[in-house]
């Protein structure tokens, strides 16, 4: 049996017994798989569940986060960090509503040009909502192939990755196998986790300490803010509040003005 057959055999036995029941897996709704794939990029699967369905509650549609405030918005997104990606769903909302007849397009090309989205995350929407056969590399995608294909190889790049993972999609339904891919990587991460083989990938970064960090308080003064708090003095009282209050400002999330701070509005 070749590499590409016993690997895939893995993965498949794998997900026959331990196939993880999510709720962006019971849809084919390009909208809400773009709304989980946005919100997994930086958080873990349990933490997005109960965030992705009061999103969804809260903005079911398109149309409904175009028409929303981004303070509501924001709101929304709490409890997820790196708030920089609802300011994008609702910037990407309000392009797709004014070019698109509110409507995603419907190629990877045209998505990954949108606010917050990219190559990645572009192509998962049109594998999940409608089969296309492309091929993804994400954490747990890329730390299955790593171990069974680069066991004892460092510095591996995910053009490597790539002919390898295009090999095993063939024959398969791109939405399952993808499936199947993530939840036997996840599986990996568990197993191997004092030697986690996506340490071996060129791009392998440790993230930076969050305690005591500009990011950190970049999600505080947010937090803050959405509870009422406006006041510059409140925050810009060191190098670190100074630098969070520039960083908000600079992307657009907030403004400054006469030593009040507001969180930009829909109008602005």
């Amino acid at each position: 049996m070749s590499r590409i057959a016993l690997f895939k055999k893995a993965v498949h036995d794998h997900y026959q017994t331990n196939r993880r029941e999510l709720p962006w897996r019971r849809t084919r709704d390009p909208y809400t798989i773009l709304v989980s794939e946005v919100m997994l990029q930086q958080t873990q699967v349990a933490r997005v569940i109960p965030k992705y369905r009061a999103w969804l509650d809260r903005f079911p549609d398109i149309a409904a986060l175009a028409e929303a405030e981004p303070e509501d918005v924001l709101r929304a997104w709490q409890g997820l960090g790196y708030n920089r990606r609802a300011k994008a769903l609702w910037e990407l909302a309000r392009i797709v509503t004014e070019r698109h007849q509110g409507r995603l397009p419907s190629s990877a090309a045209e998505l990954k040009v949108l606010p917050g989205v990219g190559g990645y995350t572009a192509s998962a929407v049109r594998v999940f909502a409608a089969d296309e056969p492309l091929v993804l590399i994400e954490t747990n995608i890329r730390r299955a192939c790593l171990h069974h294909f680069f066991p004892r190889q460092a510095e591996v790049p995910d053009q490597e990755l790539a002919p390898i993972l295009a090999q095993a999609l063939l024959g398969e339904d791109p939405r399952e196998w993808h499936y199947a891919l993530m939840d036997y990587g996840a599986h990996l991460g568990l197993a191997l986790k004092d030697r986690n083989p996506n340490r071996r990938a060129a791009g392998y970064r440790t993230q930076s300490r969050f305690k005591g960090s500009v990011r950190e308080m970049r999600g505080e003064i947010l937090r803050r803010l959405l509870a009422g708090s406006r006041s510059v003095k409140e925050f810009a009282g060191d190098d670190r509040g100074r630098a969070a209050l520039e960083a908000l400002a600079k992307e657009g999330m907030i403004r400054i003005a006469k030593g009040k701070i507001s969180i930009i509005s829909s109008s602005t």
